[in-house]
């Protein structure tokens, strides 16, 4: 497993698109921060999470779609498949490596909010009146953090199933933008349903219904459950898929 998620993690930088990954991401997110929270002077940083996780419909098929496609699309994927490794550790490889990346470059981009604690003390210290001028809350950024970072993992997971089935990596992304798309904005769609019971089951399934608990500055630990659950089903998808290709 460690063998393929340092190949599948090296690959990135061998070619481009963990690099392009990498810099639309930061520039994406440096730009959300300054529109959202620096822009409008301002310390809430719940919109600016909002807006980070609508970004993964670009981002998170870019980093997927080549997992499992490329091997099919390079034919190396039947070498794989007789390598000596479970498909278990073939599987969580490829995801840890993509997980990697896309974890650090969401620590790396915190660097955003720099600008919101300078602020503050600046404030702080040139008050007159000894009035303590209110700065970032602190516990709201880490727990949207730590949302934004579990939705990520899970939309990874769905990219890395979608690979899997994929031979082409456009058809990948293009599949696995339609099912980050639905799921955010089942939130959205469930104000127009007017049938209690529907909108009691889209709110529970919702993807940013659940992660509004963490905006406020609550570790929801039935959302974490959650989120950690999707990743569970598509990973174990995704390893049903290929030992039916192993032993099929």
């Amino acid at each position: 497993m460690f063998a393929i998620y340092k190949k599948e993690l090296r690959s990135y930088f061998i070619n481009a698109i963990g690099y392009v990954y990498v810099g639309v991401f930061l520039a994406a997110a440096a730009l959300m921060c300054c529109y959202t929270t620096l822009g409008s002077r301002s310390y809430d940083t719940g919109s600016y999470f909002t807006m980070l996780i609508f970004s993964f419909i670009i981002l998170i098929p870019l980093l997927t779609m080549k997992l499992f496609a490329e091997e099919k699309k390079l034919r190396t994927e039947q070498l794989l498949l007789t390598a000596p490794v479970s498909v278990w550790g073939m599987v969580m490889g490829k995801f840890l490596a993509a997980v990697t990346l896309f974890v650090g470059t969401t620590l790396v981009s915190c660097i955003n909010f720099f600008p919101l604690y300078s602020y503050a003390n600046t404030e702080r210290l040139a008050d007159e009146y000894g009035v303590t001028h209110i700065g970032p809350v602190t516990a709201e950024i880490i727990s949207c953090l730590v949302g934004v970072i579990l939705i990520g993992i899970a939309f990874v997971a769905i990219g890395l199933f979608v690979s899997s089935l994929c031979e082409n990596q456009l058809a990948a992304a293009v599949i696995t933008v339609a099912i980050i798309l639905v799921m955010l904005i089942l939130d959205m769609v469930n104000q127009y349903i007017n049938v209690y019971a529907i909108r009691f089951v889209i709110s529970w399934i919702s993807i940013m219904s659940r992660f509004s608990n963490f905006t406020t500055g609550i570790l929801d630990f039935s959302s974490i459950l959650y989120y950690l659950s999707i990743s569970g089903v598509f990973l174990l998808l995704t390893v049903r898929v290929y030992d039916k290709r192993r032993w099929g």
